[in-house]
């Protein structure tokens, strides 16, 4: 349960970081972070997502559905 929550937050503040970048860009402000700040952070916490995914997965925290339907 708590790697759902974690994956879940995770993913909140990739959509954040993407809404971030979408202001920058739309400000176009030279004092403000360069915006691929922000989708670095994005990269970097959606390969996080993966590789706890794959972890969970691994250890037996989380199990994949079997059967599609």
């Amino acid at each position: 349960m708590i790697v759902k929550l974690i994956i879940g937050a995770l993913l909140l503040f990739m959509v954040f970081n993407l809404f971030k970048a979408m202001m920058v860009m739309l400000k176009n402000d030279p004092n403000q972070a360069p915006m691929s700040k922000f989708i670095g952070r994005r990269l970097i916490i959606s390969a996080l997502i993966i590789l706890l995914i794959l972890l969970a997965m691994a250890t037996g925290l989380i199990t994949p559905n079997p059967s599609p339907y």
